[in-house]
């Protein structure tokens, strides 16, 4: 293995320098955090249900609506993007590459 090919690649885009860094990218999914995301919404939307009263007197009950769009728009991004693990298990499993990819 040579050292150089740790080396970061620079670019020179005008006056400015760029260094790329050799860095593969991340093999995930977003399964878990669609999940962290979904959760913390839901948890907003409880912590907000008491108060629907006086959120409703100064006309701010659109942030309880908010939140439980955000569970529903995050209970669709689960199953999309575990659709999308599968597929990717599958395309990995089908090539024989030996990885079939994440699986958490």
């Amino acid at each position: 293995m040579d050292l150089r090919d740790d080396q970061p690649t620079q670019h020179e885009i005008g006056r400015r320098t760029y260094l790329i860094a050799p860095v593969e990218p991340l093999d995930v999914d977003g399964v878990r955090t669609v999940q962290v995301g979904t959760g913390v919404f839901a948890l907003a939307f409880l912590a907000l249900l008491p108060f629907y009263g006086r959120l409703e007197e100064e006309g701010h009950t659109w942030l309880l609506w908010m939140c439980l769009t955000g569970v529903g728009l995050g209970l669709l991004g689960i199953e999309y993007c575990k659709r999308r693990r599968a597929t990717r298990i599958a395309a990995g499993a089908d090539a024989g590459t030996g990885h079939p990819g994440p699986t958490a």
